[in-house]
């Protein structure tokens, strides 16, 4: 009885982990994109990606507009989130505009009264990478050091919205 179980479990796990078949036909006539950045090459001078191809923007570009939205959104953010004297719900519910889905459940469980920064002390400072329209970081100053905000967007007339506030390392 227990070789029958044991040759069913092997069955079982060597189906389990072969591939699956590919029934996705093939497209009726191939097409050549051109990379819209320079090829990004590893330690040993080979692409990262199959073939050497950068993944485009898919229509959204860098312009002076989205880099000033997003340099407002995250000072208003990081004023938002360095209050530490403000009351829990107050400041969940203050902070809670200027964040994405996952970043609202994130920070839901913050108190405020641990967070050392208390005021921005200066403008925020965009790190753009111009092939990536959907993300970019932040430096904002406050007075406990320099915060990196992780902003991101969902399309090009879609709101900047704060993925992650990082304390400056100490």
């Amino acid at each position: 009885m227990n070789k029958p179980l044991a040759l069913i479990a092997a069955v079982l796990l060597c189906t389990a982990c072969a591939p699956a078949a590919n029934t996705t036909p093939a497209p009726a006539e191939a097409t050549t994109t051109t990379p819209s950045a320079p090829v990004s090459l590893s330690a040993n001078s080979g692409p990262h990606a199959p073939g050497g191809t950068v993944p485009a923007t898919i229509g959204i570009s860098w312009d002076q507009a989205s880099k000033d939205q997003a340099v407002e959104v995250a000072e208003k953010a990081m004023a938002d989130f360095a209050r530490p004297g403000v009351e829990e719900k107050q400041w969940a519910n203050d902070l809670a505009r200027w964040l994405t889905p996952q970043a609202t459940a994130d920070y839901s469980a913050v108190d405020p009264a641990n967070i050392p920064a208390s005021r921005v002390t200066g403008p925020a400072a965009l790190s753009v990478d111009e092939a990536n329209g959907y993300g970019v970081m932040a430096a904002v100053p406050t007075n406990a050091g320099t915060y990196t905000v992780q902003l991101l967007r969902t399309g090009k007339d879609a709101p900047w919205k704060v993925n992650r506030l990082t304390p400056p390392s100490s």
